[in-house]
C-alpha cells in the first residue's frame, strides 16, 4: 500500500510540473511575439528617420526649383511655343499643298508630253513629206514649242521654291 500511496503522490507532483512547463511555454512564447513586435517598432522607427530625411532634403530641392522656375516666364514660353507649333502645322499644311499640285503638274505633264509629240508629228509631217507610217514617234532633237517652259526653268524655280521654304522653316526655328 505505501508504494501505491507514493506512485500517487509522485504522478500528482509529474501532473504539477507539467503544468508548470506548459504555463511557462506560453509566457515565454508570449516574450517571443513581444520581442518580435519592440524589433518591428524600432525597424520602423528607423525607416520614419529615414523616409524624414528623404522628405527635408526633397523640401529643399522643391525650394531651390520653385525659386528658379517663375511661373509669368514660364506661361510666356509655352504661349511662344504653341505659336510656334501652330506656325509649323501652316508649314506643314503648305508644304502638303504643294506636294499635291507637283503631283497634278506630273499628270498635267504627261498629257502636254503626249500634245507636244502631236505637234512634233505635224511640224515633221510637213516637212519630210513621207507617209504617216514612216514618221519617226520619238525625233532626235525636239523643236521648242513656244509657250512652253524649259525643264531646266522648271528646275531652278522648284529649288528656288524649296530654298524659300527652308529660309522660312529656319527663321521658324531660330
Amino acid at each position: 500500500p505505501s508504494q501505491a500511496a507514493q506512485a500517487k503522490a509522485e504522478t500528482r507532483i509529474f501532473a504539477k510540473e507539467l503544468l508548470r512547463v506548459r504555463k511557462q511555454e506560453s509566457r515565454i512564447a508570449t516574450s517571443k511575439a513581444t520581442l518580435a513586435s519592440v524589433g518591428m517598432q524600432v525597424n520602423e522607427a528607423f525607416a520614419m528617420r529615414k523616409i524624414e530625411g528623404s522628405i527635408k532634403n526633397s523640401t529643399g530641392i522643391m525650394k531651390d526649383v520653385n525659386t528658379l522656375v517663375r511661373l509669368p516666364e514660364l506661361t510666356g514660353t509655352m504661349r511662344e511655343l504653341s505659336q510656334e507649333l501652330m506656325k509649323a502645322g501652316i508649314i506643314e499644311e503648305m508644304v502638303g499643298d504643294t506636294l499635291d499640285n507637283d503631283e497634278m503638274l506630273e499628270e498635267g505633264d504627261e498629257e502636254a508630253e503626249g500634245e507636244v509629240d502631236k505637234v512634233l508629228g505635224e511640224v515633221l509631217k510637213d516637212r519630210v513629206q513621207t507617209p504617216a507610217a514612216q514618221v519617226p514617234q520619238e525625233p532626235a532633237a525636239p523643236a521648242p514649242v513656244p509657250g512652253q517652259t524649259e525643264p531646266e526653268e522648271e528646275e531652278m524655280d522648284s529649288e528656288e521654291v524649296l530654298a524659300q521654304m527652308r529660309g522660312r522653316l529656319e527663321a521658324l526655328k531660330s
